[in-house]
């Protein structure tokens, strides 16, 4: 069976924050992927901060596991870029490129890639250079990389509409799940939702690219984003606000026919899944599972739970959290009274947070939601005696998994930062404590 092309394209922070997930927000080139391929409803991240979940997704494995505790950008590099998929990949035969940035390792180089196609087009997106590598003749199956960075902050703003189109008009916005109605809330998502239509007129460009050179019928194309919006509690949080992730797949062996997949999927899932399709001996450090039984509709499950964490993002904020078809169980692995506001990256939606006392909210150390009747996780159960017995059987599962996958955190120790590691102090809320400049780490 000829191996399929693989194009893994993807976001910052867009969450599920695009029109296939039922939001007002115009993104038609994601909608068609979407109603050609399968769409996955479930899906999370590993970590709702950048460099960990790229990490997590690309090597398989959680991010305490693969070692990548924070941002690449502040001094954090993958411990084992061997454990990329890219290596995975050249072994198989497979020629890789990568077309926008990366954010996992500090020297591109240990990518992996065989071509690095910012060094051959300069001064040219990712949408130009990937166009340009699907133009070419291609004597063996490829995996092509396509980073951009529309949906992340851009200051405290983000990236414009496309070129010649108006902007979103903020009265008629609807702020995202965990805010307010306010003309500060809207305004933020307007300019968010421009971003998002930016980033959809590029992604249109490397789709329409794949139909005009013949090569569609025979790529799959595997459209996410690494971790939530960077708004307030969204981004480097664990609630689903932070670690829901789109995730489309377009392409042959079943991915097609506008499916709709409920299942539970974890980004770690897709390194197994793509071994599967290619026909590779999957590594033995993988953690995840393949998708396809779920696409193949053999089951409706391939997990009952998924996992995530927290450690590093401006400051250290260490985090646990499983969460089941139904209930989610956070805990937290620190002492700390306040939240880590450096956290969030600086913003319009920020400054209104911080000017009606979010410093004063109260942490807690533990967290139970009831995902039915409490979606947005707003009502902690966890001092409710009638939920002690769920609490307590969420509590062992976590525990299990920490232990089953030798995670290095605990109260009294935590997973250590390299000496080039810059952190913020966490009690410092002045202006400029954003994570960084998205485009940074080519």
């Amino acid at each position: 069976m000829k191996k399929p092309n693989i194009i893994y394209i993807h976001s910052h922070d867009t969450g599920r924050y695009v029109q296939p997930y039922g939001h007002a927000i115009p993104t038609p080139n994601i909608q068609s992927l979407a109603e050609e391929g399968v769409l996955f409803r479930n899906a999370f991240c590993a970590n709702p901060t950048c460099s960990p979940s790229r990490a997590a997704l690309l090597t398989g494995q959680y991010a305490h596991s693969c070692g990548m505790g924070g941002l690449a950008n502040r001094g954090w590099s993958l411990p084992v870029p061997e454990h990329l998929i890219p290596y995975t990949l050249n072994d198989a035969g497979y020629q890789t490129a990568l077309a926008g940035f990366q954010h996992v390792v500090r020297n591109v180089k240990d990518t992996g890639y065989q071509r690095i196609l910012s060094n051959e087009i300069q001064r040219a997106g990712a949408e130009e250079r990937a166009c340009n590598f699907l133009s070419e003749e291609h004597d063996a199956p490829f995996f092509l990389d396509i980073g951009f960075s529309e949906t992340h902050r851009r200051g405290k703003g983000f990236a414009p509409p496309p070129d010649g189109e108006a902007k979103t008009d903020a009265r008629y916005v609807k702020p995202p799940a965990p805010f307010p109605d306010t003309p500060i809330t809207r305004q933020d998502m307007a300019e968010y939702i421009d971003s998002a239509r930016t980033l959809d007129m590029k992604m249109g460009k490397v789709f329409a690219a794949l139909e005009e050179n013949g090569l569609a019928d025979n790529t799959l194309v595997i459209c996410t984003t690494d971790h939530g919006l960077a708004f307030p509690r969204m981004k480097c949080h664990v609630t689903d606000h932070g670690i829901g992730v789109m995730l489309i797949v377009r392409g042959p062996n079943g991915f097609d026919g506008g499916k709709v997949v409920d299942g539970l999927v974890s980004q770690i899932d897709l390194f197994p899944t793509i071994c599967e399709l290619a026909e590779i001996e999957p590594p033995e450090w993988l953690q995840g599972h393949s998708i396809l039984p779920l696409v193949r509709g053999e089951t409706d499950e391939i997990r009952d739970a998924i996992f995530a964490e927290v450690n590093y993002h401006c400051c250290y904020e260490p985090q646990r959290a499983i969460r089941t078809k139904r209930w989610k169980y956070i805990r937290r692995y620190d002492n700390a009274t306040q939240w880590a506001l450096p956290n969030c990256d600086d913003s319009i939606s920020k400054t209104f947070m911080l000017d009606n006392d979010w410093r004063d909210q109260p942490v807690e150390s533990e967290r139970l939601y009831d995902l039915v009747f409490d979606p947005l996780e707003a009502h902690n159960l966890t001092e409710n005696p009638d939920y002690a017995d769920v609490l307590d059987e969420m509590h062992e599962r976590l525990e299990q998994w920490r232990s089953d996958t030798d995670d290095p955190v605990t109260e009294n120790q935590i997973m250590p930062p390299p000496e080039t590691a810059v952190l913020n102090d966490p009690n410092d809320i002045s202006p400029g404590n954003k994570s960084y400049p998205a485009a940074e780490i080519l």
